[in-house]
Parts: structure tokens; sequence; C-alpha cells
């Protein structure tokens, strides 16, 4: 009889408490802000300042604006490059613009799909990275080769010609392409390797750049671990730089810096998505100064940070040197250009 009377309470109380979740359930939902507009419920020492990591102090601001911005007449821009003669080129719209050292538009021509990357040879010959495969083109836009696919998952992000080889840096596969100008393909880079201490690249988002320094070596971001890395053209990861850090000196967000570009000089052009931050690292990877920040290329002076790689699949800018020093800024969302210039001490 007391075993039964037992029994009757656990059950009783174990109703008691599956009553008690579903009235908490429901009293969440119905508190549950789904606008935002109730804020965090964090106190403000939890705050993320934004406004304070966008802002750059003007004494490490070592460039400025040249002129007026150039608008490029597209409406999807998507990459941009100088060629050795000045040229800069921009892609976007299914169509290549170029413009002359003053900003000018010197001439376009369509092309045979979307292209995401382009890189000029010094023999002039173009070089376009479409979804999957490249296609090359004459300076009149006549197209000379279309290369075969580097296969359904590759997505072709970025390109760079040294000499006889063309490399294509794929996001999708996570690769970097060697290439012979005839489009053989002659070697693959930078995937996992224990063996060779190459741990491989982290790309959470499309956004995944390359260019040949003066040394030879191959530089290639690894966004995903915050870092460029130098390799040699046969695959041997010689050494890397960069650090994750909300700092000024340092990478910020899931994954950055999306693109870069090597000055004359050897130091390196970095460019971060999410806050937009173009930065400027001497050739070992040490922080030398800001090209420009937030409040000089976003409307309002505050982008976001993403620490998720959902967030962060679009909207990066793309950046590029002349041979002059000068760089160049493409802003993807206003798909225009602005050039900066190294400020006189």
């Amino acid at each position: 009889m007391k075993k039964h009377k037992a029994d009757t309470s656990v059950k009783v109380l174990a109703g008691v408490v599956v009553m008690l979740a579903v009235v908490a359930g429901i009293v969440a939902m119905v508190r549950y802000d789904t606008t935002g507009a109730g804020g965090s419920g964090l106190g403000r020492e939890f705050a993320y300042d934004l406004s304070e990591l966008a802002r750059i102090d003007p004494n490490r601001l070592l460039y400025a604006q040249a002129g007026p911005v150039i608008a490029t007449g597209l409406q999807d821009a998507t990459g941009i490059c100088v060629a050795p003669d000045s040229t800069a080129y921009v892609t976007g719209d299914r169509q290549v613009v170029m413009f002359d050292a003053a900003g000018s538009r010197v001439g376009q021509f369509p092309v045979a799909g979307a292209a995401r990357c382009i890189a000029v040879a010094q023999d002039g010959a173009i070089y376009l990275g479409m979804k999957d495969h490249v296609q090359v083109y004459d300076k009149t836009g006549k197209q000379l080769a279309a290369w075969p696919s580097a296969g359904e998952n590759a997505v072709l992000t970025s390109l760079a010609v040294c000499k006889d080889e063309v490399f294509a840096a794929d996001a999708g596969n996570r690769v970097v392409l060697r290439y012979g100008r005839d489009g053989r393909v002659i070697g693959r880079i930078g995937e996992k390797d224990p063996a060779r201490n190459i741990a491989g690249f982290v790309i959470p988002s499309p956004y995944f750049d390359l260019a040949v320094a003066d040394d030879g070596l191959l530089r290639v971001v690894n966004p995903g671990r915050h870092r460029i890395e130098a390799y040699t053209v046969d695959g041997d990861l010689e050494f890397g730089w960069g650090e994750f850090s909300s700092k000024l000196e340092g990478f910020i967000g899931c994954c950055n810096p999306v693109n870069f570009a090597i000055l004359p000089d050897g130091d390196f052009v970095t460019c971060e998505k999410g806050l937009v931050r173009v930065k400027v690292y001497d050739a070992e990877g040490r922080f030398a100064g800001a090209v420009a920040g937030p409040e000089q290329l976003v409307e309002g002076g505050v982008s976001r940070v993403f620490t998720l790689p959902a967030g962060s699949r679009s909207g990066a800018f793309d950046v590029a040197v002349d041979p002059t020093g000068r760089v160049y800024v493409l802003d993807t969302l206003k798909n225009v250009i602005r050039i900066f210039v190294r400020k006189t001490p």
C-alpha cells in the first residue's frame, strides 16, 4: 500500500515538472524579441563597439585618396587588376572595362560568362577566372582560348601570371592550380599534407587570393587561419605571417584578409571584409600602417564584423596596385574605384 502511494507521488511530481517546463517555454516564446529592438540584455560591459574598431588614428593612415571616385559603370563589379602599362582592368556584368592612369574609361569588351577575377601578363594577354575554368583574351577582346574545367566544385577566385605559368586559386577545392600558358595543369599547391608540414587552406567563404612576389615565391591567403603563406612553385611551404586580432595590426572576423596586392617595393597591401580595412605590411609581415578604413571606404563609416562564415559570403572589396605604387580599391557594393597615394612626409 505504501509503495503504491509512493509511485503515485512520483508520477504527480513528474507531471508538475513537465507542466512547469511547458509554461516556461511558452513564456520564453512570448517574450522572445524577434526584432532585436530589446537589445541583448547584457550589460554595457559586454557591448562590442564597432565604431571604435572602425576608426583609425589619422597618424596611422599612410595614404590619402587621390581625386574623386571612379564609376565603373558596372552593376556587379567583381575584380580588378592593374597591368604593367598602368591600365586598370575591372570585371563584372559579363564584360571587362579598362581605365587609364587618370581614371578615364578607355575601352571595354564582352566575355563569354561571368568572370570573378582577372590577371594581365607582360605580353598583354588577359586571363579571366570564370567559376570553373580560365579564359584567355587579347587586348582587343578577342577570345584566344578557354581552358578545361577544373571540376564541378571549382570556384576560381584569383589568378596570377608569372613568366610561362599561370596560377589559379580554387576556393571550391581549396587548392592552388599551377598551369602552363597552354592550359595544362602541371601542379597542385597547398593541399593538406602532414608529411610536408602543410595544414591546408581554410576557406569559409569564396575569397581566396594569390600573387607571385619578386623573390619567386607564391603568396597565398589562408583566410580561415588569418595568414598569408609563401610557397615555392613546386608546392613547398616556406613560411607564413598574420594573426587573428581586433587590433589594427591583425585580421578580424571569420576569414581575413580576403584580397591583397604586392607593392613595387615588396610591401603587401591587404584588404579585409566585414570591417573594411586596407593596410600595409612589409615583406616579412610586420605591420606598417593603414591605407584606409571604414571611415574612408564605407558610407557612414561603420561596417560589420563577421565571426561566422554564413554572414561573410558577399561584399568583399578588391585591391590592386600600379607600377608607381598607387593603391586601387574596388568597392564592389557601390561599383566604384578609389585610388590612394602615399602621403609625403
